[in-house]
């Protein structure tokens, strides 16, 4: 066997340097990437954000085809398109419920596309740090979460999240909805885990979901109270997701009217400069709570 000539050594070096050199410049995007959420949520432009995430969003996604098992560029990439897809897409598809039922019927049908988009890619996320959790979690999803830790907390809470929300969009879809197990399992663990994660983002979570929760004890009304309590007091009243919130369950299932006026009026009242790390989220929110100010006729009766 005749010996490799050294350009050809020197070749393959050159190549396999280049490869390396090319994934740690992809790798160092993506960290960039992944910590970069700050810059749009203090925005104040609804509409230029709206504009400027799905480039962020698809760039994630380049970068994640490169760089399949980038732990910052997976998480980003199920935050990033469940935090998307709700601001711009089922807030629009909700607002042409009066008024374009097309228009509605074809943004919750996208609506739910992109929240199980998301949901995969937490999923890989998830997959990548405990090998065999996906099926492990369809099999058994209480034994599967026990696997998770601290660390895995901000990944449980969005594929959670993401899968939710995609549930709340497929009342056609008994195969979807009977996965109802497997999110509580999720949002359970993120919440015995770290029950104060991003400033009560998981109780944020739960005072939506606690009126759908099946077979539990005691009142969802009680249990969604306390969530709500807990949220307000961790954000110290400055974040006006869990007034609307609170309002559109609690509050219109009661057919308690002064109490959805109570809330809403709090959350409108929120100065959006006080936090601005909130600001994008809090004029989002508010102005959901413009919109259901504008419904109160349909929401309660006369």
């Amino acid at each position: 066997m005749t010996r490799p000539s050294l350009a050809l050594v020197l070749a393959a070096a050159l190549a396999a340097t280049g490869c390396s050199v090319k994934k740690f410049a992809i790798n160092k995007i993506g960290d960039s990437l992944a910590s970069s959420g700050t810059t749009y949520a203090a925005d104040d432009d609804l509409e230029l954000v709206g504009q400027a995430l799905p480039f962020g969003l698809k760039l994630v996604e380049s970068l994640l085809a490169q760089s399949p098992n980038h732990d910052g560029l997976l998480l980003a990439a199920a935050s990033g398109f469940t935090q998307y897809t709700y601001l711009y897409v089922q807030q629009d598809a909700d607002m042409a419920e009066d008024t374009d039922l097309a228009r509605m019927l074809a943004l919750r049908g996208r609506a739910r596309r992109l929240y199980l988009r998301a949901r995969d890619y937490g999923l890989r996320g998830l997959e990548r740090r405990h090998r065999g959790f996906t099926t492990a979690l369809r099999g058994n999803a209480g034994m599967a979460v026990t696997a998770t830790n601290t660390a895995d907390v901000p990944l449980l809470y969005w594929t959670a999240a993401a899968w939710a929300s995609a549930m709340s969009l497929s009342k056609d879809n008994p195969d979807l909805l009977a996965d109802q197990r497997i999110v509580e399992a999720l949002i359970d663990r993120a919440y015995a885990l770290n029950a104060d994660y991003d400033f009560g983002s998981i109780d944020g979570f739960l005072i939506n979901y606690e009126l759908a929760r099946q077979g539990a004890q005691g009142d969802p009304v009680a249990r969604a109270r306390m969530h709500f309590d807990r949220q307000v007091r961790l954000t110290r009243g400055q974040l006006a997701a869990p007034f609307v919130a609170l309002a559109q369950t609690v509050a219109v299932q009661n057919q308690d009217r002064a109490e959805f006026d109570a809330l809403l009026g709090r959350a409108i009242a929120i100065d959006p400069d006080a936090r601005p790390e909130w600001r994008l989220q809090n004029l989002a929110t508010v102005r959901r709570a413009r919109w259901l100010i504008e419904r109160r006729d349909q929401l309660f009766a006369k």
